[in-house]
């Protein structure tokens, strides 16, 4: 990236860029320098092993071929300004470590529970999002399940009730997702004029969405859910009130604040 910023300033240049990524090991490195060989150029580097280092700029050497060091100048200015000696362990930036498992995690559970599936394993969830169709259950499940938390979400339909699992759950917060109806119309309208469907259905019915707004208040009234109103939020905002909400949540649980 680096390299494509500064050739966007010489007009006109025209280069072939090759890329060897995740080069961690001596051998590796001996393996593409054949490669290098065979196309010489200016080598731009990231490596931050001394030993592999070296031997990099060996090769260039013998071939006659310039090398920059591009993450030198960074990484000195963040050892002034931190006042720490950097580690030079490749790769620390793609580390895979719990949080980033815990992150996949969540993100193939939140996957499997979309839109009311496998109420069977709910009690699993960090978090269950209730709401109608369309209130944005969904994209906000997977941005929640991209931070690490498992989520499920379950549509509230008038004519077909959720799972009885739903209102005994003990470990999960269920959050109740709302909206303003005008609004709501709005965005169903547009779904389905993308999807090719008539406009004009009870889908988007006004005083048929009044009601179900109605009705899922309603449950989320009798149950005591927390309820985040979703009109003027965007997904990122309303994931940040659902963390706050399940922080609350858990502290009781655990002894203090998450």
């Amino acid at each position: 990236m680096l390299a494509k910023a500064a050739l966007a300033q010489f007009e006109g240049a025209e280069v072939i860029r090759h890329f060897w990524p995740m080069v961690r090991s001596q051998q590796h490195l001996d393996r593409i320098m054949r490669e290098i060989a065979a196309n010489p150029g200016l080598v731009f580097y990231t490596l931050v092993n001394s030993d592999t280092r070296a031997r990099l700029e060996e090769h260039c050497r013998t071939l006659g071929l310039p090398v920059v060091p591009v993450l030198d100048a960074a990484v000195h200015a963040l050892e002034a300004a931190l006042g720490q000696i950097p580690r030079a362990r490749p790769g620390r930036q793609h580390a895979m470590d719990d949080a980033y498992f815990a992150r996949v995690d969540a993100v193939h559970y939140t996957i499997a529970h979309d839109d009311g599936v496998g109420w069977e394993d709910w009690e699993e969830a960090d978090i269950v999002l209730a709401g109608v169709s369309r209130s944005s259950k969904t994209p906000t499940s997977i941005y929640l399940a991209q931070r690490g938390y498992k989520v499920a979400n379950i549509p509230i339909v008038v004519e077909s009730p959720p799972p009885p699992a739903l209102y005994g759950l003990k470990h999960p917060l269920v959050v109740g997702l709302t909206t303003a109806p005008e609004r709501l119309v709005q965005v169903r309208r547009n779904r389905l004029l993308t999807l090719g469907q008539a406009p004009e259905t009870a889908y988007v019915d006004q005083d048929r969405v009044n009601a179900e707004l109605q009705f899922a208040r309603r449950m989320f009234a009798d149950n005591g859910w927390p309820v985040i109103d979703v009109t003027r939020r965007s997904i990122e905002e309303a994931a940040a009130a659902i963390i706050n909400l399940y922080n609350e949540h858990r502290a009781p649980k655990e002894g203090g604040p998450t």
